[in-house]
């Protein structure tokens, strides 16, 4: 844009602006001369994908904002006509900063466009929303959400009628809808057609999840559970109340709603140091787990008992997470060869090695529970699927990663391997010495700067031109790129088989992120997991930063 094209875009936004604070920033900035900031808001807009909206609060069409809101909800309702769907869509949101305005900005236009608009009665996690959307026979869901973004940001996530967040083409279909909607002012809006739902809801989604917990599972447990200043306590309450389990030990700083996150620097429980107060509580209540959702309560962290760590606990990854709840979910029993386990391409290969070894179906899907919840095949039964990042989905109950019914599981794992005499650790340790210490580790690469994109698509574009022959030493003895779309849809993604170990690099497809996965598997020979897990510790950690000097090289 030239200068006169973005101050005649500032202004004619901040004219039709419902919002008088975000008016009042683009006022001020206007006032100020400050084209620089101005173009960061008014230079593009928000780009509405797989995953919806997220971005930080503010004006204009870069940020998210009632405005952006209320223009992307009357393009979702605009394609949902198109498509001849007409049903309820049900309305969620968490407690960040924004949302009651954005699902009611969002309820008003779906209304205004003739939808019956189902709000859920406060804010309540994202797998209840997920949830209620199959529950209520809905068109569509909307969840008003940042997930675990920093404080200053929010977000706008769509479920369709299946349950499952939008895949391509919809997303690119859904945006030429929102490019066409025309004045902010012609937008209809209306109350008419728009409930609350009662507390029935989240009882549905109760009785819903608790039948994941076995009714002669052992319930002896203590544990201990943090929020993450987010939604997630009362529904975790709930829940552990109606399976028997008792109450959990709360962290009492972050148990309530927060949207400014305040003990936190990041609202993410796979952020150093974001468990500490949960781990100093484990170690006074001598706990057996530790519990930690994130601030929509989708992902689930999980700490143990471990002598070997820094303070007698560790947080489990989310591959050693996800490989014991499908070994639990396996020694349960009642599993079909046509029940099907799923992971995503950058999360460990263990999971296939467990399938084989219980006789189940496995299936591979690109990063994102969008795609992990489509995976098995059809007839086959999903019995549960995982991303590393902390998101668990165990049956067909909801079709996304759900942190409530994972803690759930979870806890009945831990209280089943206590009457056992056993532990958390010891499992693992024995899943490792049958199938090799599986170690695997993320790297977040964060970038600045309005160009980020544009950087990362060049490093990529690097590594494909000229793809290492080595990575920290170790030969590379295959380069599968996933762009091509050959195995699944086209995803920026370079998955590189070394000697040893494996390494997949992408972007990130919400954050400006250059994310490198490194995984290394050591066999356990004469019983030392320890040693073994020690060995590929090591190797993961050369093959990170030989994966980012490499990117580094590629003008990263």
């Amino acid at each position: 844009m030239s200068d006169d094209e973005l101050l005649a875009a500032a202004r004619a936004w901040r004219d039709e602006d419902p919002d008088p604070a975000t008016r009042a920033e683009v006022d001020a900035l206007l006032a100020a001369g400050d084209h620089a900031g101005l173009s960061e808001r008014f230079g593009e807009r928000l780009q509405f994908g797989t995953a919806g909206l997220r971005g930080a609060l503010g004006a204009g069409p870069n940020r998210m904002n009632r405005s952006l809101v209320r223009r992307a909800t009357a393009g979702v309702a605009s394609w949902l006509r198109s498509q001849g769907l007409d049903g309820p869509v049900v309305v969620g949101l968490d407690a960040r900063h924004g949302s009651a305005d954005f699902a009611e900005d969002t309820a008003a236009v779906l209304a205004g466009a003739g939808f019956e608009v189902l709000v859920l009665p406060r804010p309540l996690p994202t797998p209840v929303t997920a949830f209620a959307v199959l529950h209520h026979r809905a068109v569509a869901g909307v969840m008003i959400t940042a997930s675990h973004n920093p404080p200053q940001d929010n977000g706008y996530k769509l479920y369709l009628g299946d349950g499952a967040q939008i895949v391509s083409p919809v997303d690119a279909e859904i945006s030429a809808h929102i490019d066409a909607v025309g004045r902010l002012a012609d937008i209809p809006l209306s109350a008419d057609g728009v409930h609350r739902l009662d507390g029935a809801i989240i009882d549905a989604y109760l009785d819903a999840v608790s039948p994941l917990v076995q009714p002669w599972s052992a319930r002896e447990v203590t544990s201990v559970y943090t929020a993450m200043h987010g939604v997630g306590a009362e529904t975790i309450r709930l829940a552990f109340e109606r399976v028997g389990f008792p109450p959990p030990h709360e962290v009492a700083e972050q148990v309530e709603p927060d949207p400014d996150f305040p003990t936190v620097s990041f609202p993410n429980p796979e952020e150093p140091g974001a468990l500490d107060l949960s781990l100093a509580l484990a170690r006074q209540v001598d706990a057996d787990i530790v519990l930690a959702n994130d601030p929509d309560a989708d992902r689930l962290a999980v700490a143990i008992p471990d002598p070997a760590a820094d303070g007698g606990w560790r947080a489990l990854t989310g591959d050693e997470l996800g490989a014991l709840l499908a070994d639990h979910l396996l020694r349960r029993g009642g599993h079909q060869p046509d029940d099907t386990l799923v992971t995503t391409v950058v999360s460990s290969r263990l999971l296939s090695k467990l399938a084989a070894a219980n006789g189940v179906a496995y299936a591979e899907a690109l990063t994102g529970f969008k795609w992990v919840v489509r995976a098995p095949a059809p007839g086959h039964r999903f019995l549960f699927g995982y991303e590393e990042a902390l998101g668990y989905c165990i049956g067909e109950v909801v079709r996304d990663k759900d942190g409530v019914s994972a803690a759930l599981v979870a806890t009945e794992l831990a209280a089943d391997l206590r009457a056992e005499g056993s532990s958390l650790r010891e499992r693992l340790d024995e899943i490792f010495a049958a199938h090799g210490a599986h170690v695997t580790r993320q790297r977040s690469i964060r970038l600045s700067g309005v160009d980020w994109l544009e950087r990362v698509t060049a490093a990529m574009a690097g590594l494909r031109a000229d793809p290492p022959t080595a990575v920290a030493g170790r030969a590379v003895q295959e380069v599968e790129d996933l762009l091509p779309g050959d195995r699944f849809a086209p995803s920026d993604v370079l998955v590189f088989t070394l000697a040893g170990a494996r390494l997949v690099v992408r972007p990130s497809g919400t954050e400006p992120k250059c994310k490198l996965y490194a995984e290394a598997v050591v066999p356990v020979d004469g019983g030392d997991v320890g040693a073994a897990r020690a060995g590929a510790s090591a190797v993961v950690a050369e093959v990170l930063q030989g994966a980012e000097d490499l990117l580094t090289a590629c003008g990263l």
